[in-house]
């Protein structure tokens, strides 16, 4: 890969890596790390690309892959609590939505958050995350059903409807 395209890479995609990234290990420090981390391995050994779909495809699932090593190493496990992620929320009504996006397990999660934040289809989705189709689907239809369980939940004293993912 020539230093250009690396760059040009890196504008284009280094924002959405370390989105995925935030999401999948809910630590701003440690999604820098997995972001660096999948930066460098594009920069040290990538495969030639067929276009920017497939360097897309490749950094995202590069990044869900780094991401489940960073979640499944014992220092993690001993030292870092989930539940202490304060991750960057919208503002306004989507920031309820994102809320309790990231409430959700992460089987649930990382594909909510793939197809609808950063517009992958189901079958990109799946391929990133190495699951077939069909599990992806179920796993958005189940989110969405626990979503709108949470959401209408937390609405139902307050008067104010949150908005609902569609499908």
């Amino acid at each position: 890969m020539t230093d250009e395209a690396f760059e040009q890479a890196v504008r284009d995609y280094a924002n959405t890596v370390y989105r995925v990234a935030c999401h999948a290990v809910k630590d701003h420090s440690e999604a820098e790390d997995v972001t660096q981390t999948v930066l460098l391995r594009l920069y040290q050994s990538a495969p030639p690309f067929e276009g920017p779909e497939h360097l897309k495809h490749w950094l995202l699932r590069v990044t869900v892959n780094e991401s489940r090593k960073v979640l499944r190493s014992a220092w993690r496990r001993r030292t870092v609590s989930l539940e202490d992620w304060d991750g960057p929320a919208p503002e306004g009504e989507d920031a309820g939505v994102l809320e309790a996006v990231m409430a959700l397990e992460t089987k649930y999660r990382l594909p909510v958050y793939l197809y609808y934040y950063e517009g992958c289809s189901v079958k990109e989705t799946a391929r990133i995350l190495g699951s077939n189709p069909s599990t992806v689907q179920t796993r958005l239809q189940r989110a969405r059903a626990k979503l709108k369980y949470t959401l209408t939940e937390e609405e139902e004293g307050t008067g104010h409807v949150r908005p609902q993912i569609v499908p």
